[in-house]
């Protein structure tokens, strides 16, 4: 085992790039259910009018832009808080890819599921609308459910580490 250090200034910036990408998307997720409630793109005093057909489940809109926001919040909270954790160079490659993989699969299939009126919470719908798209969004959830405990697992054991090596 190699001895432990902090997180390199690379991995702790394309973590926090990675979250404020995730805040932009959280931004143009937001813009499309905006011009979905409306049934229009139009951007007075712009001379743009264009009839859309955006689905409008609120709920669905709702948790994609929250998730966007959440998870590139957390991201940038990690890149900040790197150098807090004392971990191997091969633990920090699991926590960093453990987090993208978190922070974006959380992220995307929640804006395909207010695009499709889907929950991807059950494989064939559960009680909820069933379908492809469903499916699909289901079995891309499973990754980010591993990963986000991989990540915490890391985020907290880097953190013991370091607060028992400062301590000295």
């Amino acid at each position: 085992m190699t001895a432990e250090g902090t997180m390199s200034e690379r991995m702790r910036a394309l973590l926090f790039m990675n979250g404020v990408g995730l805040i932009a998307l959280a931004v143009l997720i937001g813009w499309v259910w905006f011009f979905g409630l409306l049934g229009r793109i139009v951007l007075w005093p712009l001379p743009i009018d264009i009839e859309v057909n955006i689905p409008t489940d609120a709920r669905g809109w709702r948790m994609a832009h929250m998730e966007g926001i959440t998870q590139g919040l957390m991201l940038m909270a990690l890149g900040l808080g790197g150098r807090f954790m004392a971990l191997t160079r091969r633990q920090f490659t699991w926590f960093f890819w453990s987090a993208l993989v978190t922070a974006w699969l959380f992220t995307v299939p929640a804006a395909f599921n207010a695009w499709f009126g889907t929950r991807g919470l059950a494989f064939g719908g559960g009680p909820f609308k069933p379908g492809l798209a469903n499916d699909i969004i289901y079995l891309f959830g499973w990754p980010p459910v591993l990963a986000v405990h991989i990540m915490l697992a890391l985020a907290l054991y880097g953190l013991w580490r370091h607060m028992k090596i400062s301590r000295h």
